[in-house]
């Protein structure tokens, strides 16, 4: 099968483009991730269940030995695959902000539809619902005869009926939403690929080489910067990257410029809104990086 050129590819994230405003008032764009980048995610997500799985049943076996221990040893390990396959997806999307494995590998995970900080609650939501969606309905088509051994044919047609219209539901609704989605209150979206420090800072020196008086930066102390996180920064470069002929585009930047300094508190005089945010995020930026070269890692402004 032919892969997907990048234009294709390109072409139909165009169409996924959406965007939200913050509970701060922030205007976030984002682009929903495709039904094909979400499958991909799934299969990786089930390849390495199924070598955990696979890896647990050998320790097992090898740890108890013994055909008389068989009954007992298929107890531990349908207990432990109920676990896996009902709390894998969780543990990671709230350990690593909306991603899982499969996640990570293909490039997307998930958000808050608002906009706002992703609650473990939603990810909880969004995950129990895969047990009435996926797996129930999967485990009567395979294996019928062991769930229910006089299972008649409706009931084989039901389950084949309720399985095809759970996973096929994303391709009928404009944003890509399964079930799990619209009762989290949760998106799955394409992870950005930030271009940030290098591309901005040099965009600064040049703007600044063509001018004969440029204005003196700003500057921030340590606790200020430590107000904000990872996913703050990236909010902050989606603002700087919009294009200023955009309808609204200066009553944004003068909005965000007005909460961050409010939030730091910062009090020295500020005649340029977009400088202000371009100079901050250039110094939180510098900031986080040096915090991650120490292995401190702040996601976002909620994390401790």
């Amino acid at each position: 099968m032919r892969a997907m050129s990048p234009a294709v590819r390109d072409a139909e994230h165009s169409k996924l483009h959406r965007e939200v405003i913050t509970p701060e008032g922030i205007p976030v764009k984002f682009t929903l991730a495709s039904v094909g980048e979400r499958i991909g995610a799934f299969i990786w997500d089930m390849f390495l269940q199924f070598i955990v799985l696979l890896a647990l049943g050998i320790l097992l076996s090898l740890a108890v030995g013994g055909a008389n221990q068989a009954s007992w040893l298929t107890a531990v390990i349908v207990v432990i695959s109920f676990f896996i396959t009902n709390f894998y997806f969780a543990f990671f999307e709230v350990r690593w902000q909306g991603a899982t494995p499969g996640k990570r590998e293909v490039g997307i995970r998930v958000i808050d539809a608002r906009g706002g900080q992703l609650e473990a609650s939603a990810v909880l939501a969004r995950n129990l619902v895969r047990e009435l969606e996926v797996w129930m309905p999967l485990r009567l088509l395979i294996a019928q005869r062991a769930v229910w051994p006089s299972a008649p044919g409706w009931a084989l047609a039901l389950a084949t009926l309720w399985t095809f219209v759970f996973l096929l539901l994303p391709l009928f609704n404009k944003d890509k939403l399964r079930v799990g989605d619209l009762i989290g209150g949760t998106r799955v979206v394409v992870q950005p690929k930030p271009m940030l420090l290098p591309d901005l800072v040099q965009e600064a020196a040049v703007s600044m080489q063509m001018k004969a008086a440029p204005p003196a930066g700003h500057t921030f102390t340590d606790a200020q910067l430590g107000v904000y996180g990872i996913y703050e920064l990236q909010v902050l470069e989606g603002v700087l990257r919009q294009n200023p002929a955009t309808l609204g585009h200066d009553v944004s930047v003068q909005t965000v410029s007005e909460k961050i300094r409010a939030k730091i508190d910062y009090r020295s005089p500020v005649t340029d809104d977009f400088r202000f945010l371009r100079d901050f995020y250039t110094a939180l930026r510098a900031h986080l990086e040096q915090k991650m070269l120490f292995g401190k890692r702040r996601e976002d402004k909620f994390s401790k």
